[in-house]
């Protein structure tokens, strides 16, 4: 796939703690001719959402916040109005059964990414979202649903979201390499995002497409060593109880989606994880909770990633068998 420049980024394939097979390819920089490695920090798009959904199972353990709290309880009318707000829960946001959609919206596409560092920058976005259906009665993918669980994070900790999530989930799981690094500081090995393009170069990066600073719903980075850190930390119940596990893993919707985990099962047993995509990336994480494997696989490419994860999630289901 590299030799026909389909993929650029990086892959790591465990069984459990012992990493079986790990290699980076491409290019961080194609400006700079920067190669790859095992430690470029790579775009996760959406997989951010795992780590806000662990975040508020914490709360959730530690007797902070109920998952059938309305969402009113914790949320503001300068967010959204408490006519909608008062239906939604909790569990609404965390299983995407909310009726609430995307804040990447015409608004957001028309605008400086420079504004938008904060969560609170993102309010703009936010308050004329409307309902797409009542509460709890279907599943839609909600990026602002996201979002409005780190503003929830932040009111019940009274600490911002990223320094939250980088003393709770990323130190405990010694992920040393993750955080929501805003794309116009110069972070030391930073992958940049490329799409296929047909000026003079055959590609452009994603620079002015993407955020400028991740959150809650997507946009942070990370490395395939600390993702699998991370697996390894769930798995071990280093970052919240069994119990919180099968609440995460828990497919509320018959939608193949728990709790910010995408959720399947497949000839090897279940599996959980997420990806992420995104102009100029790809990014994907399977756990498979029976058989022990984990497979990371993070490109700087759009579709960079997701048809090489899962080539080896057929492999190792073949030999599952």
């Amino acid at each position: 796939m590299s030799q026909l420049d389909l993929f650029s980024g990086a892959i790591l394939v465990a069984q459990g703690k012992d990493i079986l097979y790990e290699d980076a390819l491409g290019e961080a920089s194609k400006r700079f001719h920067i190669k790859n490695n095992l430690d470029t920090k790579f775009n996760l798009g959406s997989m951010n959402k795992m780590f806000t959904s662990v975040a508020i199972l914490q709360l959730v353990e530690k007797g902070l916040i109920n998952l059938k709290d309305p969402i009113n309880k914790y949320i503001d009318e300068t967010w959204l109005p408490s006519s909608i707000t008062s239906k939604v829960t909790i569990h609404q946001l965390l299983s995407h059964t909310s009726g609430l959609g995307s804040y990447f919206n015409e608004t957001f596409w028309n605008s400086s990414r420079a504004l938008y560092r904060s969560i609170d920058d993102f309010k703009p976005l936010v308050q004329r979202e409307s309902l797409a259906f009542e509460p709890g009665e279907d599943y839609s993918y909600s990026n602002t649903g996201m979002l409005l669980l780190g503003v929830i994070i932040q009111q019940v900790t009274q600490q911002d979201y990223f320094e939250y999530v980088k003393h709770n989930l990323f130190q405990p799981a010694q992920m040393l390499h993750t955080d929501a690094y805003e794309m116009d500081q110069p972070v030391e090995n930073l992958a940049m995002g490329y799409e296929r393009s047909d000026n003079t170069y055959g590609w452009t990066n994603n620079l002015y497409k993407h955020v400028i600073k991740g959150g809650p719903a997507g946009g942070g980075f990370s490395t395939v060593g600390d993702l699998h850190k991370f697996a390894m930390a769930l798995v071990n119940e280093k970052l919240v109880s069994k119990g919180s596990l099968d609440l995460l893993w828990t497919d509320y919707s018959h939608a193949g989606y728990g709790y910010g985990f995408a959720i399947r099962q497949s000839p090897s047993g279940q599996v959980v994880g997420h990806s992420g995509g995104f102009p100029g990336l790809n990014s994907n994480l399977d756990i498979f909770l029976d058989q022990g494997y984990i497979v990371v696989v993070l490109s700087n490419y759009d579709r960079g990633a997701s048809p090489l994860a899962k080539k080896v999630s057929d492999l190792i289901d073949r030999l599952s068998k």
